[in-house]
This record gives structure tokens, C-alpha cells and sequence, in this order.
């Protein structure tokens, strides 16, 4: 369920008509060791925040009053740096001891509502179901560390001539929602038959590629399906309330079952043995390694046993993991999650619990715990040595 600050973040970027929605990370609050400090804003929607384009060889700075969830008012400063070797905008100066901008908040969401380039509404989302309902509401997703809204504007699709004929021909095909591992299969083989090199690239660059191309493919089928739905006149409020919370629960349900899908694909590639939600000791892990009947033989090694939970974000969720598959110590997470803090990275391995990333998203986390991630190619190469071990 959405936190009463969620709803309002929804609310308001409904009302507005626009938001931006940005994680945050490592390098936002200076933990990357770099001098950059403030909230970096994307220069590919600079008009929804600024009149100062982004131009190479400038500096320009934009005066902005922002008000937060919690009623405090900033005088901040929007900044374009164009010079040197530099080019990004930043959302800085908040004064004394604001609150949001600390390393606890890294891979937390920032929701800037831009009523006019000199006036914003902001909120600070910080656990998973709250970042996820506010992505579903929006009909938006976070395929790197932020995502734009504005109402009735159009997703721009990939330019790849191969990828985007084989996406219109799937659409033009469907008249009916397909289940999660139509578009999941649709996807992978575009990108086998498009990407010369999809089957040779890392596992960790094949994944990325997947899920991001998946929703994009999603965002075509649902233009398609829903839109009609949505454009009608509705006889009842209640009908229109059913139509909505579907076109919601099927957004939130699809990115779940996307991970799973490319991550069930690329552990057959590896061929790495496993068994896809076994129930183990009265819990229902995402994937344990080799399988169930191995882990339920008392005899056979311990260390040769793995439990891989897969969470689009694991912000607070990584806690569910703890009490699966008892059996197995160390768990792995297998997760998309842009950033965390240190001190959360802490927690988690007191808890014995590992974080497996691609490796592109490392960069996201602070410079001072990206040692103790793992990508995908380690992991399973971790998984294979250790299985072929005597």
C-alpha cells in the first residue's frame, strides 16, 4: 500500500501534469568521493525544470523555490555546467542541515514537480512498494536512474530499425494482453535476431538490455489495449476505478515477472542447474541452486547450495529473504536497485545476505562498499566452480 507522502507525490505530478522522477545516488550526495554535491536532474528534459539550455562552454544558474513533503521552503539553485570537460545540470543549495540529502538516502526516489521553471513541489520516497506504485501510477519506469512524466506525450521508442519492425509486427498480431512470458520470449528473440552479438555480451549486459527493451515492447501493447479503455466515457465511477486499478496491477505484476523471466534464461545459458520457486522447509524462495531435492538431502554439501531471491528493488525488502531456505547461510539477491547506502550494505551482510548487480549499476553505489558487489558473470562463475568442486 502507498504511504500517505506517496499519494500526494502521485497526486500532485496528476495535477501538474509532469514530474521528474530521479534516484538517488552515491555521487548526489558526495559519497563517490568526487566534488560534485546536489541532486543531478537529466539534460534530456532540461525544459521541465530550466529556461538554460544546455549549451557546451556555459555556466548558468536558475533561481528555484522548492517546497518539500514536510513544508520546508529552499531558495535553490538549478545549475547548468557546460564547461570544461563537465556537462550536467544540478539541483543545489538547501541550506543548513536539510534533511534529504544524506548517504541514508541513496537509492531513494526524488519526485520533483515542476509547476513553473521557477517553482517546484518535491518528495523524497523511500521504500520499494512506494517507488513502485508511483512508476504504476505514472506509466512510467526507471530503466536507468530516473524517468520523466508529462501527460499525453508520447514514449519514444528505440530508433533500431530491426528491433522496432519485429516490435510492430508482435503488436499488430495481439488483441488480448499476453501473459508475462509471451513478452518476455517476444523480447529475448528480437534481440537474438536484431543484436548480432546479444548471445556473446556479458550476462550482466544481456539482462539490462532485456528488461529495458521488455517494457518498451509493454508500453506498444498497452498504448494499444488500454487506450481505447482509457479514452471512453465511463457510465460509472466504478468502472472507471476497475479499469484503472487493472491497467495498474498488471504494470506493477509485468516488471516482477520480466527479472524473472531473463534471469530463469540467462541461468539455462550459464548452465548452471536450478529450480524456479521450489518449496523448501515452509518458504518459497525465488530460485534455489542446484534444486529442491538436493537441498532437501541431508547429505548432500552445503556449499554447493545457493538461494537467489530476485527483487526489481531491495531497499527494504532484501529483509524477506532472511528466513528462506533456512538451510543456506548466505543469501544472494539478485537485484536492478540503483544504489543503497552504505549503511544499509552493512546491515545486509551482517545478515548474510549478498547483493548480485549488473555491473553498469555499480557505479550507482558509493565508491566505499562497490568491492563487496557481485555481478551476474561472478556469480555464476562462483556458482559453477563451487558445484564441480569434490
Amino acid at each position: 500500500m502507498s504511504s500517505n507522502i506517496c499519494e500526494r507525490a502521485i497526486e500532485d505530478a496528476i495535477s501538474h501534469k509532469k514530474a521528474i522522477l530521479k534516484l538517488i545516488s552515491s555521487n548526489d550526495v558526495g559519497a563517490t568521493g568526487a566534488h560534485q554535491y546536489g541532486f543531478y536532474l537529466p539534460k534530456e528534459v532540461w525544459h521541465l525544470f530550466t529556461p538554460n539550455k544546455p549549451e557546451k562552454g556555459t555556466l548558468n544558474r536558475s533561481n528555484v523555490t522548492i517546497r518539500w513533503q514536510n513544508g520546508l521552503l529552499t531558495n535553490s539553485n538549478v545549475i547548468w555546467y557546460g564547461q570544461k570537460t563537465r556537462s550536467e545540470y544540478r539541483l543545489t543549495r538547501f541550506g543548513r542541515d536539510f534533511p534529504y540529502l544524506i548517504e541514508d538516502n541513496v537509492g531513494s526516489l526524488l519526485v520533483l514537480i515542476p509547476i513553473t521553471l521557477s517553482q517546484f513541489n518535491a518528495y523524497i520516497l523511500n521504500n520499494d512498494d512506494d517507488i513502485e506504485d508511483i512508476q504504476a501510477s505514472l506509466g512510467v519506469e526507471l530503466l536507468g536512474n530516473w524517468a520523466s512524466y508529462e501527460e499525453g506525450k508520447l514514449i519514444e521508442f528505440t530508433e533500431d530499425e530491426c528491433i522496432n519492425s519485429k516490435f510492430i509486427e508482435f503488436v499488430n498480431q495481439i488483441d488480448f494482453f499476453p501473459a508475462g512470458d509471451i513478452f518476455s520470449k517476444a523480447t529475448l528473440d528480437t534481440l537474438l535476431s536484431c543484436k548480432k552479438d546479444f548471445s556473446i555480451i556479458t550476462s550482466d549486459e544481456q539482462l539490462i538490455s532485456l528488461i529495458n527493451q521488455e517494457y518498451q515492447l509493454f508500453k506498444r501493447v498497452e498504448r494499444k489495449l488500454s487506450g481505447p479503455l482509457v479514452n471512453k466515457s465511463f457510465a460509472e465511477i466504478d468502472d472507471f476505478l476497475k479499469t484503472a486499478l487493472t491497467i495498474l496491477q498488471r504494470r506493477k505484476a509485468r516488471a516482477g515477472r520480466s527479472l524473472e523471466n531473463h534471469v530463469e534464461y540467462l541461468l539455462k545459458m550459464a548452465n548452471i542447474p536450478h529450480q524456479m520457486r521450489p518449496k523448501v522447509d515452509k518458504t518459497e524462495p525465488d530460485i534455489i541452486i542446484p534444486d529442491k531435492e538436493s537441498y532437501d538431502d541431508p547429505h548432500y554439501p552445503d556449499e554447493k547450495l545457493f538461494i537467489l531471491a530476485l527483487k526489481m528493488t531491495c531497499k527494504d525488502r532484501w529483509r524477506q529473504v532472511i528466513s528462506e531456505a533456512p538451510r543456506i547461510k548466505q543469501k544472494h539477491i539478485l537485484t536492478m536497485q540503483k544504489g543503497i547506502s552504505s549503511r544499509q550494505l552493512e546491515e545486509m551482510e551482517r545478515a548474510s545476505v549478498s547483493l548480485v548487480i549488473p555491473k553498469k549499476l555499480h557505479i550507482e553505489y558509493p565508491s566505499s562498499i562497490r568491492d563487496s558487489l557481485i555481478t551476474i558473470d561472478d556469480f555464476f562463475n562462483f556458482v559453477r566452480e563451487s558445484l564441480i568442486q569434490e
